[in-house]
């Protein structure tokens, strides 16, 4: 398809901006806030130390005593991902599922308005021993459904079951099962994908790409609009806290995972007093803008493909992008392979086309752990000895959400969009895109050109939030174990110390792990492994600036 015709390109947007909008920068800190052009925003940010939150009605007992009805879980819906019924646990415990009610407007909680209903899964602790609460999950995204990601990294958390944890997560408001949001249909997101012919290249291809944006803004609108202003982390967060208080705790237990720590840190600081045994890994820098952590996430995602292209030409006798590791003759492959799928897109047996712009997403989705670097290496063989573009486009329509037995997709990428959208202030124009394409391509050889569109992602979306940078400041909380991996592509590590310092004096312990991928906990070492049980079983921290390797 010529580029310039409509839907062009908004597949990769879409999957950019889920990178960028979890994630923070890798680059020094201290910076100070200086106006892009061509980025506007409505509101300054918070100043530092917060700024009175706006004081909300009590919530009625309808929603503070209700009782949750728990049941057998059935298979995921096709918004969760789809697939089967979750199994018991290696032990025998079985998964049961039920329904939080929450008020959709904490400003005017009345249980005869409009509410959402979060759905919620957990696996009980078993009986017979000491029994330690809820352990309340958040896998990331924003967009992630917490009731499909649960059982299927329960494998992860058998430690801290057996110690007497009941295993809980949910979907946040928006997201699956609770009110998913949904734009699109599984054709037209098809269909987007099979024209993603990489960035706009001329003046009539960018006014496509932004009447394209358009467009997916207003069909958000039209399926979801009355929901959106509400799908804010700061009310995924009030949610948790009744979900908390329902469940019967007093303090909020909680492991949050790339947009999970965002999470848990608004949390922190509405309800410092109730923060719980707590880790965030993969953690979001909280004081970044919209521009400062897309940029500064595609140095991340630099870092990951140099440490990968170092490893391929160190283990691979003939890596597909040459024997010299990171540098200019692999970056050309790549870019020549990127450019040539512009033009002329290859083929799979699935009937569609392996484009420039899944490709992008194949790669970026297979940057995120260490573990799937050989399969990044024969998806590369693939294209450059056969002509195919069968892994590349698996890896892509995985991480798209496309289930490849029934090509439903989940809302995942939508629903990051309206949360994204619904937080952040910063509007980035056109003009800020040309303003930092140099940046982007000094941060990035290969994907900079690419990435910079994510600045876009909320053009001309209906709800505009009030702050880029999420307020986290938890002075008088509990401390909160921060795990930080040094190859993280995704949340670069220094957005753990960010964290740290803006949780306040003594709330943020750090934990660093030396190593690739995207968080530590499920992919780490013993190391870290062993201190995360001992603070979340026996309430013992490691000491701050801990290094694990």
């Amino acid at each position: 398809m010529p580029k310039g015709r409509r839907g062009t390109r908004r597949a990769v947007l879409g999957v950019v901006f889920l990178l960028a909008a979890t994630t923070a920068c890798s680059g020094g800190g201290g910076e100070s806030q200086e106006p892009i052009a061509g980025v506007q925003r409505p509101n300054d940010p918070a100043p530092a130390g917060g700024a009175a939150e706006p004081e909300l009605p009590p919530l009625p007992a309808e929603f503070t005593e209700q009782a949750l009805e728990w049941g057998d879980c059935g298979a995921p819906t096709a918004l969760q991902g789809g697939g089967e019924a979750p199994g018991p646990l290696p032990d025998g415990t079985a998964w049961e599922c039920s329904t939080l009610t929450v008020p959709l407007d904490y400003a005017e909680p009345h249980p005869e308005g409009d509410t959402i209903e979060i759905a919620v899964i957990r696996a009980r602790a078993a009986a017979g021993r000491a029994r330690m609460g809820p352990l309340v999950f958040n896998f990331g995204g924003p967009g992630g459904s917490g009731v499909a990601s649960l059982p299927g990294h329960s494998g992860n958390y058998l430690a801290l079951h057996e110690g007497g944890y009941d295993l809980v997560s949910f979907d946040p408001r928006g997201v699956g099962a609770s009110d998913g949001v949904v734009c699109l249909g599984d054709e037209e997101q098809d269909a987007l994908g099979q024209e993603d012919d990489g960035p706009p290249d001329t003046r009539r291809e960018e006014r496509a790409f932004l009447a394209d944006s358009r467009a997916y803004a207003a069909a958000c609108e039209d399926n979801a609009g009355a929901l959106l202003p509400h799908l804010t982390t700061e009310n995924a967060a009030r949610d948790m806290d009744l979900l908390r208080a329902v469940l019967g705790d007093t303090h909020l237990n909680y492991f949050g995972i790339s947009y999970g720590t965002k999470l848990g840190g608004v949390y922190a600081h509405l309800f410092p007093e109730r923060v719980g045994r707590t880790v965030f890994d993969a953690v979001v820098d909280p004081t970044r803008d919209v521009v400062q952590r897309a940029l500064l996430q595609t140095e991340g995602f630099q870092l990951a493909l140099d440490n990968y292209l170092d490893d391929c030409a160190a283990t691979e006798p003939t890596c597909p992008t040459g024997a010299g590791g990171a540098g200019e003759h692999a970056y050309g492959v790549i870019n020549d392979l990127l450019e040539g799928l512009g033009e002329t897109p290859l083929p799979t047996d699935t009937g569609r086309a392996l484009t420039e712009g899944l490709a992008v997403t194949g790669v970026l989705a297979l940057l995120y752990s260490e573990n799937s670097w050989p399969y990044l290496t024969a998806a590369i063989d693939e294209i450059q000895d056969e002509g195919r573009g069968e892994l590349m486009l698996a890896a892509a329509e995985d991480y798209n959400g496309r289930d490849e037995a029934t090509g439903d997709y989940n809302n995942l990428h939508p629903a990051n969009r309206a949360i994204n959208c619904a937080d952040f202030a910063s509007r980035p124009t056109l003009e800020a895109v040309h303003a930092q394409e140099a940046a982007f391509r000094r941060a990035s050889p290969v994907l900079g050109d690419h990435l910079v569109w994510s600045l876009l992602a909320c053009y001309d979306w209906p709800v505009t939030g009030e702050r880029d940078q999420p307020e986290v400041s938890a002075d008088g909380a509990a401390p909160i174990l921060l795990l930080g991996t040094t190859g993280d592509p995704a949340t670069p590590y220094v957005g753990a110390e960010r964290m740290r310092e803006a949780l306040g004096e003594g709330v943020g312990v750090l934990l660093t792990y030396e190593g690739e991928g995207h968080g530590a906990y499920g992919g780490g070492t013993e190391c870290v492994r062993d201190a995360v049980n001992a603070h979340l079983l026996a309430g013992t921290l490691p000491e701050d600036g801990t290094v694990c390797r």
